[in-house]
């Protein structure tokens, strides 16, 4: 009898999980319903396995509205009218188009209009008047009886209890952006809407049989059904799988020349995976992959391939990845295998640049209909929860912050702010938002709108309305089309390489990389700024106390470095046994057997599960829930608690002692929201090793690139120091020499235009393009004359020093500005036939000092380039030592001058916070400081600059850092602008 239950994927409208929906309705005994969200099709899936769980029939529907306007609903007779529901949301969401009034004919669906909204004669035959038990009175007095053929009974649900109308109500007022007292009557659903146990339903309507048979002929003749455990994605590549099947094994074979020759293992291993492909029905998912690589390829962009298809010799043969699973020794069949009912994932990863073209191919490639972005839903959260709530009460914002940053305080103790928390409880996790998942892209056998309706989010590819979780679970696996800041400057430094050099770099030679004498050497010593994934202070130092010089070592210390690990104490552990492996003391012959090759520390996820395959007893089936679950892709906890539960008793069975036991699962237990796999530790290494090998040989050129791709752990005036450290020149901005990006010319660095804060993309287009054309600019007169500017972006221009090129002081030029542009922001430019010279004005000579223009540098492009943060210091004092040498005073209280580039904030087991430090010295070398609570409560850090440091030097596996005691930040030389 209810053909209109919402769900709380009515955004901000609903209150019920669809779980607690299918409760509430088998707790009144209701036989069938339909679950009609808000202008989305998003829980429909979820419903209707949890409608065959508790024996309730499911139909699937959606409610369309245009704002807070009720129009109709549509409820599907099949899945072919779920399909014409979805289609219709879809066109008009992707097209922002409000709805009609009058829907179009849909064959498989039914409409239901609000009472009194439509004269029956406009009513087709498949649509009906719904009419609430509030509108019984005025039925009996409109209408006769002849047109009850054309009505339902209209019981909308959204409610569960009395407490859910408080939530809806809350709810309703952030939707608006509006406070709770100004909430109005179409804003909010009636209180009424819950549901009422079927019998008390038909006695409500029993004066009107002909309702309550019309709404039955509805629920018994519609219904909707999936098949959950087939594979949803396109199912051929060549349109027979026959065909798939040969093509995938002709290019399998041929990348095998490639990529090893003549070698037995390898081809026995490949023709091992086709098998098993074959067999399983993924010929078309690697084949599809192989194209989007293909189309990649042919279009010159990099990419990285990670993913658990990384463990495949089939995939590293079709260049999906660069990861040789046969040198990592990764188990394929632990990824694919008979008893696995999906595809492995792969993971691409492309440059920032470069994405959305490959994404578009995809969509072109494979049609609209059957593509589309994974969608992911964000939810209620904790402290922004309170935040919302708060602005519907009105609080202020000093009391919101207040309320978030200091709940133990007294003044947060009062009836609204406990009114706040028992609301914000009841709304913690709730849908808000349908977003985007982070590259995930869905292609479909049959059109997507049999699943779910389509969002059109800004970034212009249509999107799902479920997340991956509902993907996951209706048989679809994603391809994850990725992007990263470290392809892009892989990328873009081979380019400047050839254009620098005249010398072509093949970025994929990666087995010479790894042997590479160089590239080693700047590995173990921890040169690696600017390298994908291995520049980060704590990074840098995990090299060195590893004197990581090889691959093997890095794809390691590539997954110790994760939070998880090094919170569980693993990587300090781990480190420990590096040092010492005749110490190593395993936990039970197992484990050896298991975790020698990683000093019986679990690094990986694979690790993790030999353990609990081996230790445990654990099968394959649970070893996977337990792996996705470390992964963050589950979805059940109680599942997941299962698993916990049968790790102990088994292990209680082979005869472990509880101590044992609890020790083995804690290291498991540390990976769970952490953990990383082997094949993913190795993609990552592999790019590394790209990374590495270009820095080492062509570091000016490779500095720029990471420059130009703003992406990297540090700032940029990090990366211009690294550069000067490694002999290149840094010029400023210059209208004759640089380009938008920055740029090299030998070993002089030109920065370019976009680092000017405050300077428009399109002043520093204009003037890149009119060089181009006419050649370089002879004067300022010159400039003005030719590319249109504002007289605040000239004046931008000249305070950086982009002009000097005419040997005039930036005051003198300020003041020809000054009088060429006095009448106008702007100089229209006229085309001339000859150029004619302004007449010359004689101006006094100007006194500029050297500060100014490094003040004008800090405040323009963030930085100084002219002089070092060191040379614009009041003081000459530089220090006892310096970083080069500071391994050499293990155990001594030193003084030194260091300049502040990065903090890390931790939080001590006693909730003290404590920090790491990273500053330079004044020749711009690294090094460390660590920062104790007692220490940072006397001498906080103040903001960039320079400190004099006060601390002790200690030593860690030969990696030195400073244990600071007292520090202070220097005042530098004052600005004379502001004389």
């Amino acid at each position: 009898m209810y053909l209109n239950c919402h769900s709380y994927f009515s955004l901000c409208y609903g209150t019920l999980s669809v779980e607690r929906l299918v409760e509430e309705a088998s707790r009144k005994g209701i036989r069938a319903m339909a679950l009609t969200d808000i202008n989305n099709s998003t829980g429909i899936l979820d419903f209707v396995q949890e409608c065959t769980r508790a024996g309730i029939k499911p139909l699937a529907g959606i409610e369309f509205r245009n704002g807070q306007q009720p129009l109709y609903v549509g409820i599907a007779r099949n899945n072919e009218g779920f399909y014409e529901l979805n289609d219709f949301l879809s066109r008009h969401l992707i097209e922002k188009k409000p709805f009609p009034g009058m829907p179009p004919y849909l064959p498989n669906a039914w409409f239901i209009f609000p009472f009194e909204s439509r004269k029956l004669e406009q009513l087709s035959d498949n649509e009906f008047i719904g009419v609430r038990y509030s509108d019984l009175n005025r039925l009996r007095i409109i209408h006769s009886r002849a047109d009850y053929r054309k009505m339902v009974n209209w019981a909308p649900v959204t409610f569960g209890g009395t407490d859910d109308y408080s939530l809806h109500r809350h709810l309703r007022a952030i939707d608006n952006n509006t406070l709770l007292s100004k909430l109005t009557g179409s804003m909010l659903a009636s209180s009424d809407e819950v549901f009422l146990p079927e019998s008390r339903l038909l006695e409500v309507y029993a004066d009107f049989p002909e309702l309550l048979q019309n709404t039955r002929r509805i629920l018994d003749e519609g219904s909707i059904s999936f098949e959950f455990s087939s594979i949803k994605n396109k199912q051929t590549f060549t349109g027979s799988k026959f065909d798939d099947k040969v093509l995938l094994e002709k290019l399998a074979l041929d990348g095998l020349k490639y990529r090893y020759d003549k070698n037995r293992k390898a081809m026995e291993r490949v023709r091992h995976e086709l098998e098993i492909i074959d067999r399983l029905g993924f010929s078309s998912y690697f084949l599809i992959t192989w194209d989007i690589i293909r189309y990649s390829m042919s279009r010159g962009f990099y990419h990285v391939g990670r993913g658990s298809g990384a463990n495949s010799v089939v995939a590293y043969c079709l260049k999906i990845t660069d990861v040789d699973p046969i040198e990592l020794n990764l188990y394929f069949e632990r990824f694919l295998n008979p008893k696995r009912s999906s595809p492995p994932d792969f993971d691409i990863d492309y440059s920032w640049k470069d994405r959305d073209e490959v994404q578009d191919y995809i969509f072109k490639r494979y049609g609209p209909k059957y593509t589309a972005l994974l969608g992911t839903i964000t939810t209620f959260q904790g402290r922004s929860t309170l935040r919302e709530l708060g602005k519907v009460y009105g609080l202020p914002k000093n009391e919101i912050d207040m309320l978030v940053n200091e709940p133990e305080n007294n003044l947060n103790e009062n009836e609204l702010t406990r009114r706040m928390y028992r609301i914000g409880t009841m709304m913690d996790n709730f849908p808000n938002n349908r977003s985007i998942h982070a590259g995930g892209i869905l292609i479909s056998e049959k059109p997507i709108n049999y699943y779910t309706a389509l969002d059109m989010p800004p970034k212009g590819f249509q999107t799902t309305q479920w997340d991956m979780y509902v993907a996951e679970s209706i048989g679809f696996e994603k391809i994850d089309i990725l992007s990263q800041r470290g392809i892009g400057h892989i990328k873009e430094s081979v380019e400047i390489i050839e254009r620098n050099r005249n010398q072509k770099i093949d970025i994929h030679q990666v087995q010479a990389f790894k042997t590479n004498e160089q590239v080693r050497k700047q590995l173990k010593s921890g040169e690696t700024i600017g390298c994908f994934y291995i520049e980060s202070p704590a990074m840098r130092g995990l090299l060195k106390k590893l004197r990581c010089d090889n691959y093997i070592s890095l794809v390691a210390a590539s997954s110790i470095i994760r939070p998880g690990v090094a919170k569980s104490g693993m990587m300090r552990e781990y480190i420990q046994r590096f040092h010492h492996p005749e110490k190593i003391n395993y936990l039970h012959p197992v484990m050896k057997e298991q975790l020698e090759e990683t000093y019986g520390v679990m690094v990986y996820q694979e690790d993790v599960l030999k353990v609990c395959h081996h230790f445990a007893g654990l099968d394959l089936a649970d070893a996977d829930v337990l792996r996705r679950a470390m992964s963050g892709k589950y979805r059940s906890k109680a599942e997941f608690q299962k698993i916990v539960e049968k790790f102990h008793e088994n292990c209680e069975l082979r005869g472990y002692s509880k101590e044992l036991t609890a020790e083995v699962w804690r290291q498991i237990e540390s990976f769970a929201g952490y953990s990383f796999s082997k094949a993913h530790s190795a993609s990552y290494a592999v790019e590394s090793f790209q990374s590495l090998y270009l820095k080492a040989h062509y570091p000016l050129e490779f500095m720029v690139a990471v420059m130009n791709n703003f992406g990297g752990f540090y700032q940029t005036w990090v990366y211009a120091n690294e550069a000067r450290r490694c002999g290149a020149t840094i010029d400023l901005p210059c209208v004759n020499h640089s380009e938008i990006l920055n740029t090299i010319e030998g070993k002089t660095i030109y920065l370019g235009l976009a680092l000017i804060n405050g300077l428009e993309e399109k002043t520093s287009t204009r003037i890149v393009e009119e060089r181009r054309r006419f050649g370089v600019f002879r004067s300022l007169d010159d400039l003005i004359s030719r590319v249109p500017l504002h007289k605040e972006q000239i004046t931008l221009l000249i305070r950086t020093g982009a002009l000097r090129f005419t040997g005039k002081s930036k005051a003198r030029l300020l003041w020809e500005v000054h009088m060429l542009l006095t009448q106008k922001r702007t100089l229209h430019i006229q085309p001339q036939l000859f150029i004619q010279q302004n007449k010359p004005f004689t101006l006094p000579p100007f006194e500029e000092k050297p500060m100014e223009a490094v003040y004008d540098e800090l405040e323009l492009l963030g930085f100084p380039v002219t002089l070092t943060f060191f040379q614009m210091l009041q003081t000459v004092w530089r220090g006892e030592i310096n970083a080069s040498n500071l391994g050499e005073h293990a155990g001594e209280t030193v003084k030194l001058l260091g300049l502040l580039v990065t903090i890390k904030y931790v939080r001590t087991t006693k909730a003290e916070v404590m920090h790491f430090g990273c500053f330079l010295d004044e020749n711009g070398e690294f090094f460390d400081t660590v920062h104790f609570p007692d220490s940072l409560r006397d001498y906080p850090f103040k903001g960039r600059g320079v400190y004099l440091l006060l601390g002790k030097v200690t030593s860690e596996f030969g990696h030195p850092s400073l244990e600071i005691q007292k520090m202070a930040k220097m005042p530098l030389q004052g600005d004379p602008r502001e004389k």
